[in-house]
């Protein structure tokens, strides 16, 4: 069984440990599906149930637990999705935002949102379907992402679950593709790769990925950060061609993991607990990927 060592900053808070990953893991070890409560790193940052996994939760820091979270700057170079620099404004929601004021977020010029649905295939989101709802009725165009848990069932399950449970898609223009969410483990900070090799990691990707566009007809987009798709998906460019990317890195970033030439959607920074986020193109292009042209 082949295994390696890596030192990484204790997601995200600056905290230098050592972790072995990597080869397979017994049962008794880490019993796959088993429900797992917060770790104290991730009860730190504000989680505070199972189920509790969120877009970017990993870089939370104790100075920035009020307004949710900070992430780690890249280097390197990008080429811009949009020459002509036109973008557009949005947010991601989970039920630690329920209940949101739709108006005013409208108001501040944001017009697309992406609302948790589910994680494993055991967890939803009971705020989503107001979310959901709601921010169509404003006018936002919408889309709904689903937490991966690698530990737990299949790829393919875990995709049939998020599909059933509110990650479908529709020809409506107003419906973005679903999101796999893929970041670090907020069970066991001190395994953050959810206790699997990146090859394992990566075909559980294919799995959920592969089932989601049987179910759907799309493409899902990935999210992810730096750390974990270098740590725990070996940089992996299998994915570049057909999914589009979502990035989180603080500001404008200057590089992207896994070979994309750019980032479709950015999710940049944190405001009054709001995660901010931006399109990377024009409005027309985000409805022609609500309509997938």
């Amino acid at each position: 069984m082949s295994r390696r060592t890596i030192a990484f900053g204790a997601l995200g808070l600056g905290l230098s440990v050592a972790v072995t990953v990597g080869g397979t893991v017994s049962a008794s070890a880490a019993p796959r599906g088993m429900a797992r409560t917060p770790s104290a790193t991730a009860a730190s940052a504000g989680i505070t149930t199972a189920g509790g996994g969120y877009l970017g939760w990993t870089a939370h820091t104790a100075a920035a637990k009020q307004t949710r979270r900070t992430l780690s700057p890249d280097v390197g170079s990008l080429t811009p999705m949009s020459a002509s620099g036109a973008t557009v404004p949005g947010i991601d929601v989970s039920s630690y935002n329920a209940p949101v004021s739709w108006p005013t977020q409208w108001s501040k010029g944001k017009r697309f949102v992406y609302v948790k649905a589910t994680e494993g295939t055991s967890y939803r989101n009971p705020y989503f379907s107001k979310q959901y709802t709601l921010s169509f009725e404003q006018g936002f165009i919408r889309g709904s992402y689903h937490f991966a848990r690698p530990d737990g069932a299949s790829g393919a399950a875990q995709a049939k679950y998020f599909v059933a449970h509110g990650g479908g898609w529709s020809a409506d223009g107003k419906t973005l593709p679903g999101v796999l969410d893929l970041e670090q483990n907020y069970t066991n900070s001190n395994h953050p790769c959810w206790w699997n090799s990146d090859a394992t990691n990566i075909a559980w990707a294919k799995s959920f990925l592969n089932e989601y566009k049987k179910l759907t007809g799309r493409d899902a987009v990935i999210y992810t950060n730096m750390n974990f798709w270098k740590r725990c998906m070996a940089n992996t460019t299998a994915f570049r061609y057909k999914n589009p990317l979502w990035f989180a890195s603080v500001g404008t970033p200057s590089s992207v993991p896994g070979g994309w030439p750019y980032y479709t959607f950015l999710q940049y920074g944190v405001t009054s607990g709001m995660d901010q986020d931006r399109f990377s193109a024009s409005a027309s292009r985000l409805k022609a990927l609500a309509l997938n042209r």
